[in-house]
C-alpha cells in the first residue's frame, strides 16, 4: 500500500533516500510520544512569493536568506548565506503573504521543517527541505514618514 504524504510516496515500510528516513503508519494515540519540529528564521526574502499547487490545495512559496559570519585564525572574516524554501498553506496567512510580501523585505518566520522528494526533468530524484510556515511577522522595509 502506498500513500502520498506531503509529496512523498510512502509504503508502510521505511523509505530510505540517502540520509532521509521517513515512515508512515496508522496513528495510535496511546503509543505516540511528544516530539518537537520547530524552526525560527529571521532573514530577507529572496524573490516575490509565487503561487503553486492546485485550486483545491494552493500553496505560496518564497526563498528566505539567512546568514552568519565567522572569523578564520588568519583574521579574515567570511559571511555565509543559507537559502531556505518557505511554504505557506494556511489560508489567511497564505493570502496575506502573496499580497504584501516583497523581495528584499525582512521577515520573521516560525514553522516546521518538512522533507520531500522532487523529480527533476531528467528523471533524477532529489531530496528537498521546506519550512512550512505557521506564522510570519513582516518588518517594514523602510521607515514610514510621520
Amino acid at each position: 500500500m502506498h500513500r502520498v504524504v506531503k509529496g512523498i510516496s510512502l509504503s508502510r515500510q521505511l523509505l530510505h533516500t540517502g540520509n532521509l528516513h521517513t515512515t508512515a503508519a496508522k496513528y495510535d494515540a496511546q503509543n505516540t510520544e511528544k516530539t518537537i519540529n520547530q524552526v525560527t528564521l529571521l532573514g530577507r526574502v529572496g524573490a516575490d512569493p509565487q503561487k503553486r499547487g492546485s485550486e483545491e490545495h494552493p500553496v505560496i512559496n518564497f526563498p528566505l536568506a539567512t546568514h552568519f559570519s565567522y572569523k578564520y585564525e588568519s583574521g579574515d572574516m567570511l559571511q555565509r548565506t543559507d537559502w531556505h524554501r518557505v511554504s505557506v498553506f494556511r489560508p489567511g496567512l497564505r493570502d496575506t503573504v502573496y499580497k504584501y510580501l516583497k523581495k528584499g523585505q525582512r521577515v520573521y518566520v516560525t514553522g516546521k521543517l518538512s522533507y520531500g522528494e522532487i523529480k527533476l526533468d531528467d528523471g533524477q530524484v532529489r531530496t528537498a527541505s521546506t519550512v512550512i510556515a505557521d506564522d510570519i511577522i513582516f518588518f517594514q522595509s523602510q521607515p514610514q514618514n510621520t
